[in-house]
């Protein structure tokens, strides 16, 4: 994405950089970006947060040649791409491959030997998917421990959604490259069997890059353009930035986004609530199905 104002930026000095760097976040100013955060994305910006929302910001600020927050302030709330570009600043994108590895054991031991056999699409989402280790961790759970195993696959309608409201790491997801340090975090064999060595890292392998499918989504926008019903959505470590209306109306968007017999995989400290914790069944810690019987 580019930046709004760029040529603000190229008539900052360094005294405008400097100024930026010292800019004080006022209380007002904050209430105000945590009410963008909270319209746009649900997330909770608590006044304990005012220092780490300085320091992501201060880098907006100097690149627009800006002194004061509630200068940038104003310029979020008449300008929609900067507006997008601050809800991206703020918003925490952290994982790891196999992060959370009782979901990936439940997925291989429980949920594959159902896949394999289905007749038809198989649909899998990864919901918030940050810079893409989730999802390639769940293709390669899918192609297997080693060439020959992923031999069903020739046969299979597979694809896997990514999805993330920060463009910068979907763009990262369409690569599926990664570091020598994120990608020792991939348990060999799967690491020999579906990643490729390349200058300072791995790219996966063209079979995990094929199923794989990223896009940019607001999960708050009020619809998403899904046609697919899913097999499988995982959404894990998102929901703990919101408050408690914001998740139950995204876990039911979430049930009823499931294909019945699908299974939803949240976040260690998350829990379902409201109309979706009636709906789904309980199958291992933050792991739960939907029903045969319901649509």
């Amino acid at each position: 994405m580019n930046a709004a104002g760029s040529a603000g930026l190229a008539l900052a000095g360094s005294s405008g950089s400097a100024a930026a760097h010292n800019a004080e976040l006022t209380p007002r100013d904050f209430a105000a970006i945590a009410a963008i955060m909270h319209s746009d994305a649900r997330i909770e910006l608590i006044p304990a947060k005012t220092t780490l929302v300085q320091s992501r910001l201060a880098r907006r600020l100097r690149e627009h040649g800006l002194a004061r927050f509630s200068e940038y302030v104003a310029m979020v709330q008449s300008n929609p791409e900067e507006r997008h570009a601050m809800v991206v600043a703020l918003t925490t994108n952290h994982t790891h491959f196999f992060r959370e590895p009782h979901h990936f054991d439940h997925f291989r031991e429980t949920v594959l030997p159902v896949l394999k056999r289905k007749q038809g699409p198989i649909r899998i989402w990864s919901a918030g998917c940050s810079s893409g280790e989730e999802v390639y961790t769940i293709a390669m759970c899918l192609l297997g421990k080693d060439r020959s195993s992923a031999s069903w696959l020739r046969s299979a309608d597979v694809r896997l959604l990514a999805t993330d409201i920060a463009p910068h790491v979907v763009e990262s997801v369409q690569r599926g490259f990664y570091a020598d340090n994120v990608a020792s975090g991939v348990p060999e064999p799967y690491r020999s069997a579906w990643m490729r060595p390349a200058q300072g890292g791995f790219m996966m392998a063209d079979e995990a890059r094929q199923m794989v499918t990223a896009k940019v989504l607001n999960l708050f926008q009020p619809t998403w353009p899904l046609k697919a019903q899913y097999d499988v959505i995982f959404c894990r470590n998102v929901m703990i930035y919101f408050a408690d209306p914001a998740k139950e109306e995204l876990e039911a968007r979430f049930v009823d986004q499931l294909a019945p017999g699908g299974h939803l995989y949240i976040g260690h400290s998350e829990r379902l609530i409201g109309a979706a914790a009636a709906k789904m069944q309980s199958c291992g810690h933050t792991i739960y199905a939907k029903p045969e019987g319901r649509g």
